[in-house]
């Protein structure tokens, strides 16, 4: 008789009188199964089909006006699977809420149950001849989990908010492509255009549990260096007929070095790796070429500009001091990537107080700016709208505290943990950052 009479007590406690754990408690078996699901089936940047139509699906079965497959590449021939979802509730601002799709081309060695096994070949820039494992090592399967689980509870609770959600599904973050791929397509023409932009994302380096915010520059700018170095190719016995661009390529990867630590200030940080060198086929055989891959990062636009000027002098000076001809100096290719990421720092700290309040003061900390790159920066147009990302923790809070290696993001052996609690934290952090927007 008490089992019933409190099972009658509850039902009779209307939604709206519910806090936002009981309404994640009810959702949470079942959002954990989504997650277990989008996991075990990874798609990479620009092929994300199967799992946008997951989403489109399921915030039209909760109200929302949903388009798919919006956005715009550059390639004509390339489909956008981008998702834009909209829930209109009265006057108020409109704030915008991303989640990223896409997933990473990495063998999976997590010994989870419900592993990724999939292969596929990557569309991107970057591609391979083959078939690549793909897995999310990246937590984008959470934060799309996370947003589902936000949308469910925000359309239940429209008696606390007034405006506009904005949700969207954007592909193609891992190769920096998709967030432009809206802009493109007019999403702030055809959609209303947001007051405020606003994302999660899982970090490999906080605790479960913890939120984790950075007021102001948060995560670099990247971009994309090709050096083709070019050499007189002849035989490796006969080094006095030839010019070596393996000798030339390596006296570059060395100069570059010293962009940052001679030509820039360091309060400004900066990073110039060199991630691959190719040249060659044979030990006695010198070369005609050797092709440099780099990546670099940045903060200021004024240092990203210096930096790469700098990459091109630097490589076309050492090539001349070698004695190679104008028409044999290095080809220099830059691709870039995407603006820094700058969380405006009022709204940033308005958010994170907003967070406070629902998961306890003790799990929210001011984290430090990291030099990885996301193009959700994009969305804030140049800093000229309001944009904040907030970083939940997702490291396993026992490997934290024994001081033991943690797997990083993008790496094969990386998974959020514990599951439940990371899933939790997100939904808790999202809907209190629109409900303070919102109220």
């Amino acid at each position: 008789m008490r089992r019933i009479l409190l099972a009658v007590l509850f039902a009779a406690v209307p939604l709206s009188a519910q806090t936002i754990d009981e309404r994640i408690d009810r959702e949470l078996p079942s959002l954990i199964k989504s997650y277990q699901a989008f996991h075990a089936a990874p798609e990479l940047s620009m092929e994300e089909q199967k799992t946008s139509a997951t989403v489109a699906s399921r915030l039209r079965q909760l109200g929302y006006d949903v388009t798919e497959r919006f956005g715009k590449y550059a390639d004509p021939n390339a489909t956008c699977y981008g998702v834009v979802a909209v829930m209109r509730n009265g006057d108020g601002p409109v704030v915008l809420l991303r989640t990223d799709m896409d997933a990473l081309p990495v063998l999976e060695q997590t010994g989870l149950p419900f592993a990724s096994t999939v292969t596929a070949k990557p569309v991107s820039d970057d591609a391979t001849a083959g078939d690549s494992p793909v897995m999310h090592a990246c937590g984008h399967d959470l934060h799309m989990t996370a947003l589902l689980g936000t949308a469910k509870l925000l359309a239940d609770m429209k008696s606390q908010w007034h405006g506009t959600v904005e949700l969207i599904g954007q592909p193609a973050e891992e190769v920096v492509k998709g967030a432009e791929a809206m802009l493109n397509a007019g999403l702030y023409e055809r959609f209303p255009k947001p007051a405020y932009a606003l994302a999660v994302h899982d970090s490999a380096t906080l605790e479960a549990g913890k939120v984790g915010y950075a007021p102001g520059f948060a995560m670099a700018a990247s971009d994309t260096v090709a050096i083709t170095v070019r050499g007189v190719s002849g035989h490796g016995a006969s080094p006095q007929s030839t010019k070596d661009p393996i000798v030339l390529a390596s006296q570059i990867v060395l100069a570059l070095q010293t962009i940052v630590s001679r030509e820039d200030n360091p309060l400004d940080p900066v990073v110039v790796t060199v991630g691959s060198i190719h040249g060659g086929t044979k030990s006695n055989i010198i070369p005609d070429e050797v092709k440099l891959a780099l990546t670099v990062r940045t903060y200021k636009p004024e240092v990203r500009q210096r930096v790469l000027a700098s990459i091109e002098r630097i490589a076309r000076g050492t090539a001349i001091a070698a004695g190679l001809a104008d028409d044999r100096l290095p080809i220099v290719t830059v691709s870039q990537g995407t603006p820094a990421t700058y969380n405006e720092p009022a709204l940033t700290r308005r958010l994170a107080t907003a967070v406070a309040k629902t998961v306890g003061e003790k799990n929210v900390v001011q984290v430090d700016p990291i030099m990885a790159s996301e193009d959700f920066s994009r969305f804030s147009l140049d800093r000229t709208l309001p944009a904040a990302m907030i970083n939940i923790g997702a490291a396993d809070p026992a490997k934290v505290a024994s001081g033991a290696l943690l797997p990083s993001l993008h790496s094969s052996k990386f998974a959020p943990t514990p599951v439940d609690l990371v899933l939790r934290r997100a939904i808790q952090t999202e809907v209190a950052m629109v409900l303070e927007l919102l109220r």
